[in-house]
């Protein structure tokens, strides 16, 4: 007689035997995301809204039954937590103190009017239903936070970040950033009252993220730069990444071990690397990481709702997503409007920072390790922040197309500033119809002089970082990147320029960055230099105008040669093609 057959979930746990969870967890996510994401982009969805519902249903409907693993599995709070550090590392490098420098005053005020509204208001109501006064702080500082990661994502999808609203509300998530650094210090007073005193408590605090900072702004200026400058001579790309993320991870345990929380350590660390020459070089490492961290985070947060509980509380989180996207909103207008933006950017920069953020939910985690919220309140909280961070794209699609019809209707004055750019003290971001000049050696340098004193925006692509060193005392633009990487020719603004040229004579190099140029830009003018006759086919079937070497060596010596012999009649472009047809 035959065995019965195993159920359908008891065959998928035989075949995951010896399977760790985590990995069984990740293998699940990513499958499922692609088909979500797919569904997404069919029906012109956001894809974080994809990765959100990815999440909801691998942990309710699936994630037990396909991998063993159960929905209060310390795996879901570990993949969480390495979404969250990645994420926070991009978000740290891609922070710039030259930001902060030009757009301080901007920060100051538009930013901290923002948050005293928005942590005021929802503090007050925190108070209302009855909470301490340290959860009413905490509750605030998280309502009033705003993604920056999606936000700066969106800007750059819709082709807004040159935007003034764009860099309005680059301002305002500065001084966020700002703020709640400073905020995760303070926590611990917060929570643990007596001993030495609230003011000697305060003190230590800031005292311990002083050092912690300070050591994190040495390690950049007197030890990482020292270290990736020789990782760089290698020319290893797998090095370097190696690096830099255990740079990340070293950094992120050394706040950890502080009592100051993964996140904010793996933050500091991307701050340590925004200011150096290789910041170009390890985002364009990152950047094709980045989305897939910040697809982890939002699958993460889906992992961990508890969709029961949302059905019990469906009114309440309905009500708390929408007040707070309209109530935030709505101070960022008005706060923007007091600093004289116009309506169209004040309504785009309101449409970006409407939602709670990543800081958010890293900071009720953090507060929920000294006082733990009630079940409820952190479900609400959790599905609150992740669907008003998905909605955030939609709104700021939406924003001008409003603004229009607003401005039709004489709401809004039909006024425009000029267009500035996102990041006015890196030129990289704005340039337009600039020439890109991979490589300098001789030649390239020859061709930047040329194309400058011409009146031609030139910008410098070299993985000699004694070369970009010199140049950026110089204030030439120049990427310490690899041509051939996707990421650096994006960073470069290869879609915007009108010239790239390959000044070095690796054919190979040349032939792989091509493809990769044509894909973003089908028009831009392409040169490069060749030493052979098959090097200059292969280059010419790619569409390159090619400068061969040997033949101008050829023409340059038989000129030369002739002159001296007083035999103008001979024409060297004549016999150089002559010889090498035969040859």
């Amino acid at each position: 007689m035959l065995a019965p057959m195993p159920a359908i979930g008891e065959t998928l746990a035989i075949s995951s035997a010896g399977v760790t969870p985590l990995f069984a967890a990740l293998t699940l996510v990513m499958a499922l995301a692609v088909v979500v994401s797919l569904l997404s982009i069919r029906f012109r969805q956001s894809l974080l809204v994809g990765y959100l519902l990815c999440g909801l249903l691998i942990g309710n409907f699936g994630m037990h039954w396909l991998t063993g693993v159960e929905k209060d599995s310390p795996v879901i709070s570990h993949l969480s937590e390495i979404g969250v550090i990645l994420l926070m590392f991009t978000l740290g490098i891609e922070f710039s103190l030259s930001e902060l420098r030009h757009l301080w005053r901007r920060a100051l005020l538009t930013g901290g009017l923002q948050m005293a509204l928005t942590a005021g208001a929802a503090g007050l109501v925190a108070a209302v239903a009855g909470y301490g006064s340290a959860e009413c702080v905490v509750l605030g500082v998280a309502v009033a936070m705003s993604s920056t990661a999606v936000a700066m994502k969106t800007f750059h999808d819709i082709g807004q970040h040159n935007n003034p609203g764009a860099r309005a509300s680059l301002g305002i998530a500065l001084f966020q950033d700002i703020l709640v650094i400073v905020f995760f210090l303070l926590m611990p007073v917060l929570y643990q009252g007596g001993g030495v005193g609230v003011a000697g408590q305060i003190g230590m605090a800031l005292m311990k993220g002083g050092l912690f900072l300070a050591g994190a702004w040495l390690l950049g200026q007197y030890g990482l730069n020292r270290l990736l400058h020789l990782v760089a001579r290698t020319r290893s790309r797998e090095l370097f990444t190696l690096t830099v993320i255990g740079l990340c991870a070293g950094v992120a345990y050394a706040g950890s071990a502080l009592d100051l929380s993964l996140a904010l350590g793996a933050f500091t660390a991307g701050l340590v690397v925004s200011e150096s020459i290789y910041s170009h070089r390890i985002l364009s490492d990152i950047l094709p990481f980045k989305d897939l961290f910040l697809a982890i985070f939002f699958i993460a947060v889906g992992l961990m709702v508890d969709l029961s509980v949302v059905a019990e509380q469906w009114w309440r989180i309905g009500l708390l997503s929408a007040g707070i996207l309209a109530a935030k909103g709505a101070v960022v207008f008005m706060v923007l409007k007091l600093a004289r933006l116009p309506g169209r950017p004040a309504l785009l920069a309101a449409g970006s920072l409407a939602s709670m953020g990543e800081f958010s939910l890293v900071l009720l985690g953090r507060a929920g390790e000294y006082r733990p919220f009630d079940p409820a309140l952190e479900q609400t909280l959790l599905f609150c922040t992740a669907a008003s961070m998905a909605v955030v794209p939609s709104l700021m699609r939406a924003a001008s197309p409003l603004g229009r019809w607003l401005e039709r209707r004489g709401i809004l004055a039909a006024h425009q500033l000029p267009q500035a750019p996102l990041n006015p003290t890196k030129a990289i971001k704005s340039v337009t119809d600039h020439a890109i000049i991979c490589g300098y050696g001789p030649v390239g340098r020859a061709l930047n002089e040329a194309l400058k004193r011409c009146g031609v925006q030139t910008l410098v692509v070299e993985l000699n970082a004694d070369t970009v060193r010199s140049l950026k005392r110089e204030e030439q633009l120049v990427l310490f990147a690899d041509a051939t990487h996707p990421e650096a020719l994006d960073l470069a603004g290869i879609g915007r320029a009108r010239l790239v040229a390959f000044t070095f004579p690796a054919v190979e190099t040349t032939c792989a960055a091509v493809p990769l140029v044509r894909e973003r830009n089908e028009g831009i003018c392409i040169f490069a230099r060749a030493k052979f006759p098959d090097e200059v086919t292969r280059l010419r079937l790619l569409g390159v105008q090619v400068i061969h070497d040997e033949r101008e060596s050829a023409v340059a010596m038989v000129r030369a040669a002739m002159t001296s012999y007083d035999r103008p009649d001979i024409d060297p472009e004549e016999i150089v093609g002559e010889t090498m047809e035969q040859g």
